[in-house]
Formats: C-alpha cells, sequence, structure tokens
C-alpha cells in the first residue's frame, strides 16, 4: 500500500469547507489513516516549503500556510500519489477539472484549499516531518455494535 500525505490549507479551513474536502477524500480511493490539526509556525513552514526557496511565491506562502490552522494526515491506497492528485485538480482552479477538490473550493492558485505530495518519495519525507512512526501504527478494520 502505498501513502501520501494530505494537508487541508487554511482558506478551506476559515471558509468552512474541512467537513466537504474529507467526505471527498472518504469517497475516493484513499483512506485516510491519520489526522490532525496543527498549526505551523513559521520555521516549520519554511523548512516544510524550502524546495521553493527563492520562488517569487515562497514568501507568500509561508505567510499563508501560518495563518490559521491547518489539517494534515496520511492518506493510503493503492497508487495513493496519483489517486490524490488527481482528485486534488490542477492548483489553478481555473484549470482544474470539473469536480475536483480545487474546483470546488480553492480560490486562486495560491489559495487552492489542498496539498498533496507529488510523488512517493516525497511523501514519505512529508510524512515523516508531521507524523511520528508510533502515530502511524495500521489501523484494523473493525466492526462495532451500537
Amino acid at each position: 500500500m502505498e501513502r501520501t500525505l494530505i494537508i487541508i490549507k487554511p482558506d478551506a479551513l476559515v471558509l468552512g469547507n474541512v467537513g466537504k474536502i474529507i467526505s471527498m477524500l472518504e469517497n475516493g480511493k484513499v483512506k485516510i489513516t491519520a489526522l490532525k490539526l496543527v498549526r505551523l509556525t513559521k520555521k516549520d513552514a519554511r523548512e516544510f516549503y524550502s524546495v521553493h526557496r527563492g520562488k517569487p511565491f515562497y514568501k507568500p506562502l509561508v505567510k499563508f500556510m501560518t495563518s490559521n490552522p491547518c489539517f494534515v494526515m496520511v492518506g493510503q491506497g493503492s497508487n495513493a500519489v496519483k489517486s490524490m492528485r488527481k482528485l486534488m485538480g490542477n492548483t489553478n482552479p481555473l484549470l482544474a477539472e470539473k469536480g475536483t477538490i480545487r474546483k470546488l473550493y480553492a480560490t486562486d492558485n495560491r489559495h487552492n484549499a489542498i496539498h498533496g505530495s507529488d510523488s512517493i518519495v516525497n511523501a514519505e519525507k512529508e510524512i515523516k516531518f508531521f507524523f511520528k512512526e508510533n502515530e502511524l501504527k495500521r489501523w484494523k478494520k473493525r466492526s462495532y455494535k451500537i
């Protein structure tokens, strides 16, 4: 099973779209196996997005990602990275396919509601950035009677 990191960004939280996005994730091909609410510090945001350092959008991205909390989660499934990227849609919501998260909930290419890992290698690095190994224990499928 492949894993990917997913971040529901501050704009989605402020606009009240977290539940709608999580519902789309749960109905997709990726199972959420870990989730937590985090408030990134500037130091953490700079480190996480260090690959973009020097690009014109780097400083605004750090400011945006530290403006409010966000939900970070691990998605797991067959072809999780590819499946998640398809469900998210293009970074620019104007170019995103109908029915994708960014088409529905992003306001522009900077405030685009969600992040997903772009490769298996980066997914594992990103997951380790936010989650300790004991937070990633394998979930057991159970049925519960109420």
